[in-house]
């Protein structure tokens, strides 16, 4: 079932792309395996995906140690900065940095084993109150202070859109995402990099790609419903 759930994803992958004029090749799909047991991305695995994403590094670190080592974790959910230091050598990329103090303490950590961290802002652009994220507004100074740290390198800006059933309400969010990277790309912060833009999920992640999305975090469409009670 989850291989044929991927097969389904790409092609409307594809199909996204094609309609706006995109390759495919411009967008990783990140398989969301938060709250699944790891022998579900055992069954995923001979997709070829290897990006995975996890919303506690409790769940991701417990994973790391069993799973391949070639598999890219992708920590998606928000970051304590107590649990910061059990990241460093397991993520290939964390996004969801809302915060210089978080930041700060992810360049304490990453600088103790000499590593350097790829980050993504964690943009509210909904302004909704439920969700973390920094203001549109406030993200171009945030990108600015977190710039000089020399362990941290932005690679990019992340969103989580409004849950919806119309995946069509959230393409303002998509579409003004894409304009404030581009905004941040022309000025030319060093250390910065603008080549991500992770936005996009089960509900709405071809309205996402149609709008730019270089990353889609898909997990209930690819594993089926979670069950929190576990």
């Amino acid at each position: 079932m989850i291989l044929d759930n991927i097969k389904i994803i790409r092609e409307n992958i594809k199909n996204a792309c094609e309609k706006v004029g995109r390759n495919p090749d411009e967008v990783t799909l990140i398989a969301v395996s938060k709250t699944k047991p790891y022998t579900a991305i055992q069954e995923a695995l001979p997709s070829g995906i290897l990006d995975y994403g996890e919303n506690k590094v409790q769940e991701l670190s417990e994973k790391y140690e069993i799973l391949p080592d070639d598999i890219r974790w992708h920590m998606i959910g928000h970051l304590q900065r107590n649990k910061v230091k059990y990241l460093v050598g397991k993520t290939t990329l964390i996004h969801s940095v809302d915060s210089l103090r978080l930041a700060n303490q992810i360049e304490s950590e990453f600088a103790k084993k000499d590593q350097i961290a790829d980050i993504l802002i964690e943009v509210n652009m909904a302004d909704e109150e439920s969700k973390f994220g920094v203001s549109a507004d406030e993200t171009i100074n945030l990108i600015k202070e977190i710039s000089l740290l020399p362990h941290v390198h932005v690679q990019g800006l992340m969103t989580i859109a409004p849950y919806t059933d119309n995946p069509e309400t959230n393409r303002e969010y998509f579409t003004k995402m894409k304009k404030l990277s581009v905004d941040i790309r022309e000025k030319n912060i060093d250390n910065v990099n603008m080549d991500v833009l992770s936005m996009g999920m089960s509900g709405d992640y071809q309205v996402a790609i149609e709008e730019g999305a270089t990353m889609v975090r898909v997990g209930t469409s690819i594993f089926g419903e979670r069950n929190y009670n576990i």
